[in-house]
C-alpha cells in the first residue's frame, strides 16, 4: 500500500471523524487566549550569518506559524564542479556590519511588497563543503504566491547587493568569484 492509498480497512464501523465542531444554534463563539495570541503574532525577522553547518529543518521552524499555509524555502549548495573543474569546496567571505545591514533592507522591502509573516536569512561563511548549504532563506505567508515571489527576489536581491565573496576550492587550485549580478562587479 503507498502512503496515498487510504485502505478502508484502517477504520472500522464504530470510528467517527469530528470534521468540525456541531453547529448549535444561538451559541457564541469565545475565542480562547491562545487564539487571540496567534493572531497578535507579531512577525521577525531573522538574519544569521555563521560557519556553523546550517539545517533546513531548523530555518524553516524558525518562519512556521499557525497563521501561514505557506512556507518557501531556497536552499544554495556547494555543487561538485564548476566549468569542467571538480569543486572540492566553497569559502565564504563578508564584510559583516553591511551586509547585515543589506539584508535587513531586503526584508524591509520584501514586507513592502508582499503580505508575509515571518522572514530567515540563514547565510555560511567559512568553508562549505560539497552538498552542503551556503545559504537557506525562508518566508511564510499565508498563501504561496506571496512566500515564493519574496525568497526569489531575496536570493536575487542578496546576490547583487549584499557584501559576501565565495572562493571556489578545485583539486588542484582555487579562484575569488564574483557574483555577476552585484552592482559594484566590472561591467564586461
Amino acid at each position: 500500500m503507498s502512503s496515498l492509498e487510504i485502505s478502508s480497512s484502517s477504520f472500522n464501523r464504530e470510528t467517527k471523524l469530528l470534521l468540525s465542531p456541531p453547529l448549535v444554534e444561538d451559541s457564541a463563539f469565545e475565542p480562547s487566549r491562545k487564539d487571540i495570541d496567534e493572531v497578535e503574532e507579531k512577525s521577525k525577522d531573522v538574519i544569521n550569518f555563521t560557519a556553523e553547518k546550517l539545517s533546513v529543518d531548523e530555518v524553516s521552524q524558525l518562519v512556521m506559524s499557525p497563521l501561514c499555509g505557506a512556507v518557501s524555502l531556497f536552499v544554495g549548495t556547494t555543487r561538485n564542479n564548476f566549468e569542467g573543474k571538480k569543486v572540492i569546496s566553497l569559502e565564504y567571505e563578508a564584510y559583516l556590519p553591511m551586509a547585515k545591514n543589506e539584508v535587513k533592507k531586503i526584508c524591509s522591502d520584501i514586507r513592502q511588497k508582499w503580505p508575509v509573516k515571518h522572514i530567515a536569512v540563514f547565510h555560511r561563511l567559512g568553508l562549505v563543503p560539497v552538498s552542503e548549504a551556503s545559504i537557506i532563506i525562508a518566508v511564510s505567508s499565508a498563501h504561496r504566491a506571496a512566500s515564493l515571489e519574496a525568497v526569489s527576489y531575496a536570493i536575487d536581491t542578496l546576490k547583487a547587493k549584499v557584501p559576501i565573496w565565495k572562493k571556489e576550492i578545485y583539486e588542484e587550485s582555487s579562484s575569488w568569484k564574483g557574483n555577476k549580478e552585484c552592482f559594484w562587479a566590472p561591467t564586461q
